[in-house]
């Protein structure tokens, strides 16, 4: 199903928006408006809130969490980076984004696919292109599944590091 059709989800959940992201990068990012200021230095974290960015801020200050864990490699590739530049962004409107190396998440068995976990009852597993382009997601209560992504958001969490300290952790060996 397009992501558009189930987007509503970040508005109307009751408690919790979890995100794993396991992907090199993203077509989203790539072709969109900030990529080229990153690429040309331009520091973009100060910039006003997009509606995401609104969105989250307004969510949060209702009670509800937006959290999410990227999964990065070693070194960060370039669509990593980018992420990370864009992270404080988030962080600040009240999206808890947390940093776990791939080589621990394969230690951990977590899965090797994105997907939002909705109040722990309803799993969105995105579906990609060979270019990183988001064709739609999937939806599913199924109660395994919904099972296997609680433990993966649960172990993910647990080992996951803050982005201020994994930003630090990625300048100290640059």
């Amino acid at each position: 199903m397009p992501f558009k059709e189930i987007s509503h989800v970040f508005q109307d959940f009751e408690h919790t928006a979890w995100r794993l992201e396991t992907r090199r990068g993203y077509a989203t990012d790539r072709n969109g408006p900030n990529w080229p200021r990153w690429k040309a230095g331009e520091d973009f974290t100060h910039d006003p809130p997009d509606a995401w960015r609104t969105n989250v801020e307004t969510q949060t200050a209702a009670g509800k969490r937006f959290e999410r864990v990227r999964l990065v490699d070693d070194p960060l590739t370039e669509g990593q980076r980018f992420l990370l530049a864009r992270a404080p962004s988030n962080v600040a409107a009240g999206d808890e984004v947390r940093y776990l190396l791939r080589t621990d998440a394969v230690r951990l068995g977590l899965p090797d696919f994105d997907f939002w976990l909705i109040d722990s009852r309803t799993l969105l597993r995105f579906v990609f292109d060979e270019d990183d382009t988001t064709l739609g997601v999937t939806v599913t209560q199924e109660p395994a599944e919904v099972l296997a992504a609680c433990q993966a958001r649960d172990a993910a969490w647990h080992y996951a590091i803050r982005t201020a300290e994994f930003a630090a952790r990625v300048r100290s060996t640059v």
